[in-house]
């Protein structure tokens, strides 16, 4: 929250896949820094035969639907965490899912605590090149996993009195037509808006989105992606405006922030 406030940020939503854990804590120091935090989550969820992330904004953290939902998704993270450590095994990587719960602490494990085991065991030099050499998509320790559908996954926002936003549409391996196509279905499941800015993108990019949103009738959302301070094309604050004609996600009604 202070680096959120030194770059002239104001209002900001935390978004952590499956899980609340942080948002309270990051409440209180919003609080101090004279912040408006938006509660939110980031959950994983399935389109056809690959992964899609849908964000859930303006969500009540201690719903009850979203509680069980959110032990169901951890569940499912452990699961694919141990499938990540036997894939590293076989490739002559021994105790990376210890490695990866010693990083993690209490927090559940995701794929960047591996890739930070992965640059403490001298194996890579950042994160970057762990998530190309192992753990990215396609890649030799990447695992899949049948995600729930987005039609759930939208009712678990709504639950818990949410707004539903289908996350970085341009940033998954599909043509136009195929992004198009995942757009119709998310509109079909209930979703109510697009992320039309999730950090630094192609010329052009907001504005494509802008003009699909107002199409389909989504409201849209912008964001940094921000995920840790040594990636600085994803720092806080660092994006454009959304494009003219637009309706910006925090002007739906019921809209708290």
């Amino acid at each position: 929250m202070s680096r959120a406030k030194a770059q002239g940020v104001q209002t900001l939503a935390l978004t952590d896949h499956d899980t609340v854990a942080g948002v309270s804590r990051a409440r209180a120091a919003a609080r101090a820094e004279g912040l408006t935090l938006v509660s939110g989550i980031e959950f994983s969820s399935q389109w056809g035969r690959g992964g899609v992330h849908i964000v859930g904004l303006d969500i009540d953290i201690d719903s009850v639907p979203l509680q069980t939902a959110i032990e169901r998704q951890q569940t499912a993270r452990a699961t694919r965490a141990e499938a990540i450590a036997e894939r590293l095994e076989r490739l002559g990587v021994p105790g990376a899912l210890e490695g990866a719960r010693a990083l993690a602490g209490e927090a559940q494990i995701g794929r960047p605590h591996f890739a930070q085991f992965l640059v403490d065991r001298g194996l890579v030099k950042d994160q970057n090149a762990a998530f190309k050499k192992y753990l990215g998509a396609g890649k030799s320790a990447d695992v899949r996993f049948q995600w729930p559908d987005m039609p759930t996954v939208v009712n678990w926002i709504h639950e818990a009195g949410g707004v539903a936003v289908l996350a970085h549409p341009k940033k998954y391996p599909l043509t136009r037509t195929k992004m198009c196509a995942l757009v119709a279905d998310f509109v079909e499941a209930g979703g109510d808006a697009l992320e039309v800015i999730s950090g630094q993108q192609p010329s052009g990019t907001a504005e494509d989105l802008a003009r699909i949103a107002t199409r389909e009738g989504l409201a849209a959302s912008c964001g940094s992606d921000f995920h840790r301070p040594d990636a600085p094309w994803q720092e806080l604050g660092n994006f454009g405006p959304l494009p003219p004609g637009c309706q910006p996600v925090w002007e739906l009604p019921g809209f708290t922030a």
